[in-house]
């Protein structure tokens, strides 16, 4: 398990942050601006980035939120399953419809003369 904080600082604080230059649509901001943000979490060795915007700020914001997200898939543990069975009623249906349905199945066979 993985601690993740609540707060972006504290997350930022166990993070390295770097930016670049990002590709893609902007024109001359994007050419002159770092505006990509990649942020590495130190403790896992996740990786993400994001240059979906042309604000370094929105784009750092939406780096945290990607990091958060693959956090919390790691820390997801999936619950065990509890073998069940059958009850006896269901049982009991599903064999009397079975011969039901055997009955309707036979009685659409030509005649043995």
């Amino acid at each position: 398990m993985i601690d993740i904080p609540k707060d972006d600082e504290k997350l930022l604080d166990q993070c390295e942050i770097k930016t670049s230059r990002s590709s893609g649509k902007g024109g001359q901001h994007v050419n002159k601006v770092e505006t990509a943000v990649q942020i590495k979490h130190i403790p896992t060795g996740l990786q993400v980035r994001s240059e979906k915007n042309r604000s370094q700020y929105l784009n750092k914001k939406f780096a945290l939120y990607l990091l958060r997200k693959k956090l919390n898939e790691i820390n997801f543990i999936k619950p065990p399953r509890l073998a069940t069975k059958p009850s006896i009623k269901s049982v009991s249906e599903r064999l009397k419809n079975k011969k039901i349905r055997s009955e309707k199945k036979f009685l659409r066979k030509k005649p043995d003369y």
